[in-house]
């Protein structure tokens, strides 16, 4: 059994120092502290384990947890508002109609190369798990072991791919109507490899990884003959990521044919969710002052962007086969969204705008499993729907009386999240 001083944890930091450190050290100085070997920060340990990759930590990063309720604030409802709200700016004048395409537009996914707002929510989300999975494992290591961090990391992974089937079907469908890949099932196979890795590689070995799976990905899907398609085919239906699926994935797949969750195609993902790791152990090093972590965020997040944007001209930003290009724009938006929070609500300490969102973040997976098994948008419709939904349409506009159900739906998940947070009740593992 290894020690928390195992060399193996590209993390490092001083017992008496914050999350966010003091110095200021420079560049250089921080690369190779990333990468070098000492004893993390002791933090106390947190009396409630959850599903979610990174649980609840003290001292916590709450950019982070603000994030991770960001992206899931748009699954559980606020995207169907914002599709009302879009309804109800439909011929209200040249402004009001142009601003409700624009907006109905970016929620609603690309229907396959292209990216807009909702093609974003995803990989944020395992981006995010990603930056927890430093601060979450990097702790275990520390009060425990590395054999009971692996331990951890495989029950987890476990229990939230059971969820994951849950979700899509094993208790009220039969074989081969049970999904066998879905969310919930992609975000445990990101968090159970990229954390084996986090917990066995240093920060270079990481970065090797990391670079060999997008370049290994590209060259699958450019190189590889499918059969009947020929190679260097990116089309739908007409690519080796859905052919695999189509002749490998068993049971119920969501296109029919393949799986946006399919099986090559999660390869990729788990490079977005290295990309969370790199973007945490930043974070986590004491040596940089919050504004230079805010810099480093923003820079790197603009140069993945342009990257990916540039390889997208020939390996198309697809989400649903996570393309390498879709990877690097996708994380570089994640990287400056993840730096405004970190800047505002970590290094400006104002954060009771985001108190909602840390809410959220806090039970992600609780949410997002009862959203999907339940709905908070149906038993809004229990209460405001029917004539109370026709009365808000004639007397308003065509789509408030929706938009009024998906808002009280949003409201009773944030209400939901807040009672959790309060009351310390997080779904354990």
């Amino acid at each position: 059994m290894e020690t928390a001083a195992s060399n193996s944890i590209p993390l490092r930091g001083r017992p008496t120092e914050r999350i966010e450190g003091a110095g200021a050290a420079g560049r250089g100085e921080f690369w190779a502290r990333v990468s070098g070997v000492r004893r993390v920060a002791g933090l106390s340990r947190h009396q409630f384990d959850v599903v979610q990759a990174g649980p609840l930590t003290a001292p916590r990063v709450a950019s982070v947890d603000a994030l991770r309720g960001f992206t899931m604030f748009w699954i559980i409802g606020a995207d169907g508002a914002t599709k009302s709200l879009a309804e109800m700016l439909s011929g209200k004048g040249t402004i009001a109609s142009t601003a409700g395409n624009i907006i109905g537009g970016q929620f609603e996914h690309a229907e396959w190369e292209g990216l807009r707002f909702y093609d974003l929510i995803f990989p944020l989300f395992i981006f995010v798990t990603g930056v927890a999975i430093v601060f979450s494992l990097t702790r275990l290591v520390e009060q425990e072991s590395k054999l009971t961090a692996h331990w951890r990391v495989l029950r987890r992974s476990l229990l939230l791919f059971a969820l994951g089937l849950v979700y899509y079907g094993s208790v009220s469908e039969s074989w081969p109507d049970i999904r066998l890949l879905g969310v919930l099932n992609r975000i445990a196979l990101c968090y159970l490899f990229t954390s084996l890795l986090f917990l066995n590689l240093r920060l270079p070995g990481l970065i090797v990884v990391f670079v060999a799976i997008l370049a290994g990905y590209w060259a699958l899907m450019t190189f590889v003959p499918v059969s009947g398609i020929g190679v260097g085919s990116y089309a739908k239906d007409a690519n080796l990521a859905n052919w695999i699926d189509a002749q490998y994935l068993p049971g119920r797949k969501w296109n029919g044919a393949w799986d946006p969750e399919g099986l090559l195609s999660t390869l990729p993902a788990i490079g977005t969710c290295l990309l969370g790791v790199f973007a945490g152990l930043l974070l986590k090093e004491p040596s940089l002052q919050p504004h230079q972590k805010t810099l480093w965020l923003i820079g790197a997040g603009a140069a993945m962007i342009a990257l990916g944007v540039l390889w997208g001209l020939q390996f198309p930003i697809v989400k649903n086969i996570w393309t390498s290009s879709y990877v690097l724009v996708c994380g570089g938006l994640s990287a400056l969204l993840l730096g405004v929070f970190h800047q505002v609500i970590d290094a400006w300490e104002r954060r009771s705008w985001a108190t909602i969102f840390i809410w959220i973040g806090a039970s992600a997976i609780t949410l997002y499993f009862i959203n999907g098994i339940v709905g908070f948008q149906p038993l809004a419709t229990q209460l405001v729907g029917g004539d109370v939904r026709s009365f808000v349409d004639s007397h308003l506009t065509p789509g408030a009386g929706s938009f009024l159900e998906h808002a009280v739906g949003l409201l009773l998940a944030v209400a939901l999240a807040g009672f959790l947070y309060r009351r310390k009740i997080f779904l354990r593992v």
